[in-house]
């Protein structure tokens, strides 16, 4: 065995041990056992036989909620990504070539993408009050942070060739980013949305869970009364509207690549 195989070896025993170690850390710290698992399975087998068959009749009360939330995540992506465009300009460094512009609107973009949807959810519900508009507000933030932080990367691999080229014969910055920038990173940028507008679709049917609007609101409330066939309901109903949508998108994104 050569010095760099056996080398490679002993860094991937090493990598597999301590993610070994982590994993019996974490386990130890919350407490988790596979017997309290075993020993809570009946019950969860007792739930899952309180929840069929699937309440039916109810599925006409949660067509108007599940389009109230299908619009939450169309109006929080589109104005999340239109947000999201000069935020992602001014992080790339390949666009404005100055660390004062980047780091900064880099480092704000971080804070942002680290507040999670139902918290900033149930800061909206408690200024704006219960309802759908706080929900869009949440996925506007949400979807402001994803588009910005990929399409800020995608700008940076662009191809320089067109931008060298307009620099030489005079253009300006605003022509440089109409004509050089934005054409070549259309694509990435579409599917971006794309793919934020999946992750919408499952964020605003939680976020009715803190009052944000949408289906949220009839898991909450069904929830609450242990009405468990119709949760079923609502999650099957949800599950297909899901699907229909990812697999959707997944083929237009699919021909944008």
């Amino acid at each position: 065995m050569t010095p760099v195989h056996s080398a490679s070896r002993i860094k991937t025993i090493f990598t597999l041990l301590l993610l070994l170690a982590l994993l019996i850390w974490s386990g130890y710290q919350t407490q988790f056992s596979f017997s309290s698992l075993a020993l809570g399975f009946p019950e969860m087998m007792n739930l899952v036989k309180e929840m069929l068959p699937p309440d039916w009749s109810y599925f006409t009360e949660i067509i108007e909620p599940m389009l109230d939330t299908i619009r939450m995540a169309v109006l929080g992506t589109t104005f999340g990504a239109l947000l999201a465009v000069p935020v992602a300009l001014l992080s790339a460094n390949n666009v404005f070539k100055s660390r004062w512009i980047n780091m900064p609107v880099r480092f704000i973009l971080n804070i942002i993408r680290t507040v999670p949807d139902l918290l900033l959810a149930s800061i909206f519900v408690a200024v704006f009050g219960i309802g759908a508009l706080p929900g869009i507000f949440a996925l506007t933030v949400l979807s402001f942070g994803i588009v910005a932080k990929l399409f800020y990367e995608a700008l940076e691999n662009i191809d320089e060739g067109p931008l060298e080229a307009m620099t030489a014969v005079g253009a300006n910055k605003t022509k440089w980013i109409t004509f050089g920038v934005l054409p070549q990173a259309l694509a990435p940028y579409l599917s971006f949305v794309l793919f934020t507008f999946e992750i919408n679709i499952r964020a605003a049917a939680v976020l009715g869970l803190v009052g944000a609007g949408g289906i949220g609101l009839f898991y909450d409330k069904t929830l609450g009364y242990f009405e468990y066939p119709k949760v079923t309901t609502i999650i099957i109903f949800t599950l297909v509207i899901v699907l229909i949508i990812d697999y959707t998108s997944t083929r237009v994104r699919e021909r944008l690549l």
